[in-house]
């Protein structure tokens, strides 16, 4: 069975999709039209843009949005048994099997990134990556911090041996230091102004619901697997209360690899810019790539 997955945040480049929109027709209308939507010249910034220009969520989220679901519908192979997308990438997956139009998508992932920057501003609060600890350990870790300093939790699970936690500034650098004194091989905290995907998003969440529930969620072509839970869905309404859940929930993306394997999953291609998700996939279930 082919499944498909989409990246999210931080897989950005200067340049990502300019080869897209200079050899295909559709591409360039899919580009010009999501310049269109949004106001500004998003494209100009993909092609042209800083480093530090691309790095604006604002402009970051919906940049890899345009250039995973461009990269997809471009695509005439594209015929997806199953889909899956980290954190971000869940709305492009959802667009790319019909979930969701291309403009609602877009509108979307430009409100979730609005509210996800504005509940950056309201408290100090960080991400840290975390390697080589097993996932229950450094649950029970941050679940130690948090309760002397609040809050850290885990908020993604990338790969065995990969955890992404997040938090308050103060409680992400203490879960640090004592996950590098039972063992981590690194504890590295992220360039990032915000604990995505821990109860510090909830404003965002409060704020992104209204956008959820006005959105035309149809049925998708193919089960989406979802972050929250890491399981399959088909059904509107199950699909809307799951993006709800997202940004304050972890992005179980190990579970859910490893249920797209159990149900069938032979091969994986990721759409969008880089491949991080693949690197992931590798480390995940590495029978596929032997």
């Amino acid at each position: 069975m082919k499944a498909y997955v989409f990246p999210g945040q931080g897989a950005q480049f200067t340049g990502m999709g300019k080869d897209l929109y200079d050899a295909d027709p559709k591409a360039r209308e899919l580009f010009d039209r999501a310049d269109d939507i949004l106001g500004f010249s998003l494209s100009r910034i993909m092609f042209e843009g800083t480093t530090d220009a691309l790095k604006q969520t604002k402009v970051t989220q919906p940049a890899i949005f345009l250039h995973s679901v461009a990269a997809a519908m471009c695509d005439t192979d594209f015929m997806p048994d199953m889909v899956a997308g980290h954190s971000l990438g869940e709305f492009s997956a959802l667009t790319a099997a019909g979930a969701l139009s291309f403009e609602e998508g877009l509108k979307l992932v430009s409100a979730r990134a609005q509210a996800m920057q504005a509940a950056c501003e309201e408290q100090p609060s960080t991400m840290a990556a975390v390697l080589s600890l097993e996932d229950g350990l450094v649950e029970k870790i941050c679940a130690k911090v948090t309760s002397i300093i609040p809050l850290v939790i885990p908020a993604n699970y990338n790969c065995p041996g990969q955890i992404v936690i997040s938090g308050t500034v103060a409680a992400v650098e203490e879960a640090c230091r004592a996950l590098k004194e039972a063992g981590a091989k690194r504890a590295v905290i992220l360039p990032v102004g915000g604990a995505f995907h821990s109860p510090l998003m909830d404003s965002a969440r409060k704020s992104l619901e209204t956008a959820i529930d006005k959105a035309d969620m149809k049925k998708p072509v193919c089960p989406v697997y979802q972050n929250v839970d890491a399981l399959p869905h088909t059904v509107p309404a199950d699909i809307k209360d799951n993006l709800k859940k997202q940004l304050t929930s972890p992005v179980k993306w190990t579970q859910t690899i490893q249920k797209m394997v159990a149900d069938g999953a032979k091969n994986f291609t990721e759409y969008g810019p880089g491949t991080v998700l693949t690197g992931m996939i590798k480390k995940i279930a590495p029978e596929l790539f032997i």
